[in-house]
């Protein structure tokens, strides 16, 4: 979810602030006040979530003075300077010293509207960006977005950490919404480059002339590097691995041989094939797809992985149910059922889908998750029961693990609320909290 994004008032003339800060929420945006730096400095530090507009000229420390300690806390902080007639070279050097723009008094409020929406908008890119970072330097971190209890699962997370630990280049595939990406990031954290460059290229889509020099040079002067030089010494994702020109294909594996062994950077190569019956080999010439392919990982579909499905959906329409500010749905045995069965062909992507959409009726008071799954597809009969049947075993016992989970979410971990509301003694509520993997220490 998107993190909200603040703005930072400091001028010393309580009527300013007031008239900024009235026009700014009436714009949409979320505001604070500070009548001096020195107030505002106690509150906005490194990764402050918004943007700060404050006035040049204050007494004690003034916008300046503001301005160099915030650069210094965190440079790429968007600071927008209000100035006096008269002060064109004092927002000139503010300007230079850092500053993301400046408005002169007596300033259109419209005009302060605009810088303050781009800024906002600047400033969620670059938290986003570090906050990616962080996951990619933190293996722990994003691993756990891996979740799932089901055997596929499991065995996943071990192939991420043993060929994460490898040095040879890697080949992912999987039906589409899988999570092809999420396990590139999660190979390239829990491996020896952690923390190095990590570049992703979606080859689909352009032109051959355009790919070639994006991906190997020369580019234009003036423009960036070629991604083969972005990512030297780190991670290379090639997305739609499948639609790289022959011609390319053989220059990327000229390039790969040219790196040595173990190579300097290591290609993660994603195949998003969507047509019926072809493989990533059918599109690759054979010495790029055995080069590729020496280790690879094929992303379980989402109908192959069980009671996941039943967790997958509590952990994202909770998610939904706090954005929206509302209660989540209870999903009965039959609907339950329901989410098992069904065959997910746009499976994770498709699973979020439906559990935002569910959230959004039930605060409406109406509908249901058989309508969801009917209506997502023209194919009603296909895409409410799957072709394998399923044995009533782990129907109950996926269903059951879900109850448990849910009550002991609502609880915050409180055993004797869930031994309350689901009337089991302490004994059997254990043996089932162990049987399914469910830990107490999670939910408080």
């Amino acid at each position: 979810m998107a993190q909200a994004m603040k703005i930072a008032i400091v001028d010393d003339e309580q009527d300013m602030r007031q008239s900024i800060s009235q026009w700014l929420a009436l714009s949409g945006f979320d505001t604070e006040t500070y009548p001096s730096a020195e107030e505002a400095l106690k509150s906005v530090g490194q990764d402050y979530p918004g943007v700060i507009i404050s006035d040049i000229r204050m007494p004690g420390m003034d916008g300046m003075q503001l301005l160099k300690k915030l650069m210094s806390v965190d440079s790429s902080l968007p600071v927008i300077m209000i100035t006096g007639h008269g002060d064109v070279p004092m927002a000139v050097e503010a300007m230079r010293v850092g500053a993301y723009d400046f408005l002169e008094k007596p300033f259109n409020p419209d005009r302060m509207t605009e810088l303050a929406k781009k800024a906002t908008q600047a400033r969620r890119m670059t938290l986003d960006a570090r906050a990616l970072r962080r996951e990619l330097g933190d293996g722990t971190t994003i691993m756990k977005k891996l979740i799932g209890a089901s055997p596929v699962m499991e065995r996943l997370r071990e192939d991420i950490l043993d060929i994460g630990q490898a040095d040879g280049h890697v080949l992912i595939d999987g039906e589409t919404g899988t999570g092809k990406t999420l396990v590139a990031h999660a190979l390239h954290a829990v491996g020896a480059k952690a923390g190095r460059k990590f570049v992703v290229v979606r080859l689909a889509g352009e032109e051959e002339e355009t790919l070639a020099a994006k991906l190997f040079g020369p580019m234009e002067e003036g423009g960036q590097q070629p991604y083969v030089e972005q990512a030297r010494g780190g991670t290379l994702v090639l997305e739609d691995i499948e639609a790289l020109p022959m011609g390319l294909q053989a220059k990327l594996l000229a390039w790969m041989n040219d790196q040595g062994t173990p190579p300097e950077t290591r290609v993660v190569a994603i195949c998003n094939l969507q047509e019926g019956g072809k493989t990533c080999e059918d599109h690759l010439r054979p010495d790029l797809y055995y080069r590729l392919a020496q280790m690879k990982i094929t992303l379980p579909p989402l109908r192959a992985r069980g009671e996941d499905i039943l967790m997958l959906f509590t952990r994202f329409a909770d998610q939904f149910a706090e954005e929206y500010g509302c209660a989540a749905p209870t999903v009965t045995a039959q609907e339950a059922a329901q989410l098992l069965q069904a065959p997910w062909p746009g499976n994770i992507r498709q699973l979020i889908n439906i559990a935002e959409r569910a959230v959004l009726q039930s605060r409406r008071g109406s509908g249901t998750i058989a309508s969801l799954l009917m209506n997502d597809h023209d194919d009603v009969q296909a895409q409410t029961i799957t072709t394998e049947g399923k044995p009533l075993k782990e129907y109950v016992e996926a269903f059951e693990r879900m109850l448990i989970d849910n009550t002991m979410r609502r609880h915050k971990g409180s055993i004797v609320g869930v031994m309350e509301e689901l009337c089991l003694p302490r004994r059997t509520l254990n043996e089932k909290m162990a049987k399914y993997g469910l830990q107490r220490s999670d939910y408080l």
